[in-house]
């Protein structure tokens, strides 16, 4: 990977890849940033969807990330569980809405 097209991967995405127990990812940083880049490619382009059907179907901003979350894990999307969810939060994050997979305190 060149300096120019370096970014910082957030701790929160490469805990992905990180088993319980372990300390180090089990994918090489490669792998990470790429899968990361995808991740949050969608998750931009999902935040306007969202806020659409958010309008659109007169529910709470939870019912849409829930359905929209359902349609990651039911679909072809090239994403896994894990990072369906990462997604999701990182929509919910752009637009300001609660993340309703926040555990509670």
């Amino acid at each position: 990977m060149s300096e120019e097209n370096q970014f910082i991967v957030p701790p929160s995405f490469i805990e992905l890849f990180v088993e319980p127990g372990r300390l180090k990812p089990r994918e090489s940083r490669e792998h990470i940033a790429q899968r990361y880049e995808y991740c949050e490619d969608l998750a931009q382009m999902l935040g306007e969807t969202a806020r659409d059907k958010l309008w659109q179907l007169q529910v709470t901003e939870a019912d849409v990330l829930e359905r929209m979350h359902r349609g990651l894990l039911a679909g072809d999307t090239g994403v896994d569980a894990a990072e369906a969810t990462w997604v999701m939060r990182r929509v919910a994050e752009l637009l300001g809405w609660d993340d309703p997979w926040r555990e509670a305190p």
